[in-house]
């Protein structure tokens, strides 16, 4: 039986070279994948072009080129995903055989999730309040660089940053960068390891955590406060909460299946 299997590889390898027809691409190790994610999560472009809000991934190919009509026509519902000169970021990175799908800015939700009935403690108080009440939609789209057949795996995260220079300019970020290099160690060391912490700006905490996925704005005893919120249940939700422009408290809590936060487990003895 393993004779005749032997064989009948051998056959199909003959005659894939007397047809001419060479072997298929590879796909990406997960060595390859890992490096394409971190690459690309998290970045910051500047818009160049048109980039419609579209709940369908919008289709880029990888020489550069795309139907401006069709991507005039998915955005005629719910416009552009940011002015031209605006700063983006890739909240996103789906790695699939032949593209590279790009969430930006948490992609487009008009409707919001079941999880957003649950119930959180925010600001300063002990009370719990809906966390879809005055909250924001995700306003955000979705691109797919798409390659002829699978993604070549010599490619790497600059690469991909070319080929999208059409209509995200990914070298602008070097004045994030300078700014980074600017701030105080322990900020930038939060930064790192994509916590907020007390006293950080808003631009900060967006480097380090990225978009909230809502906000929640509230006044009490004439004080406005203002509160993000990060993480999706079942599993930790994040309350980073500004007091002017700074942030005041960052709170952890673990979100089930019940509809309610409680506070995050303590980590096994």
């Amino acid at each position: 039986m393993l004779r005749i299997l032997i064989l009948c590889m051998a056959s199909a390898s003959l005659a894939a070279a007397q047809t001419g027809k060479a072997d298929p691409v590879r796909k990406l190790t997960d060595e390859e994948k890992i490096e394409m994610l971190r690459g690309l999560s998290s970045e910051f472009a500047t818009v160049k072009a048109f980039i419609p809000r579209s709940k369908k991934a919008v289709k880029f190919s990888s020489d550069g080129t795309w139907d401006k009509s069709e991507w005039r026509d998915a955005g005629d519902e719910y416009g552009p995903v940011a002015r031209v000169g605006d700063l983006v970021q890739i909240t996103k990175v789906d790695i699939e055989n032949d593209k590279i799908v790009l969430q930006i800015n948490g992609g487009l939700n008009t409707r919001g999730k079941w999880w957003e009935r649950i119930e959180g403690g925010v600001g300063g108080g002990s009370s719990t309040v809906p966390l879809s009440r005055t909250q924001t939609r995700s306003a955000g789209t979705t691109v797919a660089l798409v390659f002829p057949g699978r993604i070549p795996p010599a490619t790497k995260p600059a690469d991909v940053k070319k080929m999208l220079a059409p209509v995200l300019d990914f070298a602008k970020r070097s004045a994030t960068e300078n700014y980074f290099d600017t701030l105080p160690p322990e900020i930038q060391e939060a930064i790192k390891a994509k916590r907020a912490e007390v006293g950080m700006t808003r631009d900060q905490v967006k480097m380090a955590m990225g978009l909230p996925r809502d906000h929640i704005r509230e006044t009490k005893d004439g004080e406005e406060t203002e509160d993000w919120i990060y993480g999706y249940p079942p599993g930790k939700i994040t309350f980073v909460t500004f007091t002017g422009q700074k942030v005041t408290k960052v709170k952890d809590s673990y979100a089930g299946l019940g509809g309610q936060t409680v506070p995050m487990p303590k980590p096994p003895q």
